[in-house]
């Protein structure tokens, strides 16, 4: 699977781009940023990018500018995010042409899911329908997973963790890192059993393939076939 889906993230604080990057790129994104809209534009006139996550509150040319000058050049699918979550300024966002809107604080893994059902629409993914391993077969859009043509019955965290791990199949993943991108709650070793637990079930429940989640010792987690 190909890095080849360009993000551009538009935000004046650091610490929000710092956190955005790596779970984008951790999901195969890249990820290109730019803290007003002068560099936004000018990223967006020299790179070929496919979505816009676009910060409402910037100081000179705020995100509802950009995202008129934006429109006046491009349908390129565009995401805000603001920290404010008035009806008003949601459907102003919308009739300047955005194509979703969320409000901060939101959570990493609603963050990607909105992006991903936004380049659905557009016709843009980076994801394949249906990955297979060796007996293992991992239908994404329907979210089944079969072993040896047996349909497993997998709860949503068991199949958001093997898919995320399947898709990211040459990373070791800490269970801090797999907490935070799929459970988005604090890394308090209480909480942090949770992922532990998801592993044994899910282990369990892929029988035969059950070699393909592997522990590294002392890191975390990782998916080989």
């Amino acid at each position: 699977m190909s890095k080849d889906m360009l993000i551009l993230v538009v935000d004046d604080e650091k610490q929000l781009i710092e956190l955005i990057k790596p779970v984008l790129e951790a999901e195969r994104y890249d990820v290109v940023t730019a803290s007003n809209g002068v560099e936004a534009l000018e990223i967006l006139r020299t790179q070929k990018v496919q979505l816009v996550l676009l910060d409402v509150m910037m100081p000179g040319m705020d995100g509802f500018q950009l995202c008129h000058e934006i429109r006046q050049q491009s349908d390129i699918p565009i995401i805000m995010l603001t920290a404010r979550g008035e009806e008003e300024e949601r459907v102003h966002g919308l009739r300047l042409g955005a194509d979703d809107y969320i409000v901060k604080p939101f959570g990493l893994e609603e963050l990607l899911a909105r992006i991903q059902a936004v380049l659905r629409r557009f016709g843009h993914s980076n994801q394949k329908n249906v990955l297979s391993f060796e007996n293992l077969k991992i239908h994404v859009d329907s979210r089944t997973v079969t072993v040896d043509e047996e349909r497993l019955s997998l709860s949503k965290k068991e199949f958001d963790l093997l898919l995320f791990l399947c898709e990211h199949s040459s990373h070791v993943f800490s269970r801090e890192h797999l907490h935070e991108i799929l459970w988005d709650k604090d890394g308090s070793p209480s909480t942090l059993r949770t992922v532990d637990t998801h592993v044994k079930t899910l282990r369990v429940k892929l029988k035969s393939a059950k070699h393909m989640i592997s522990t590294v010792w002392g890191v975390g987690y990782k998916f080989q076939s």
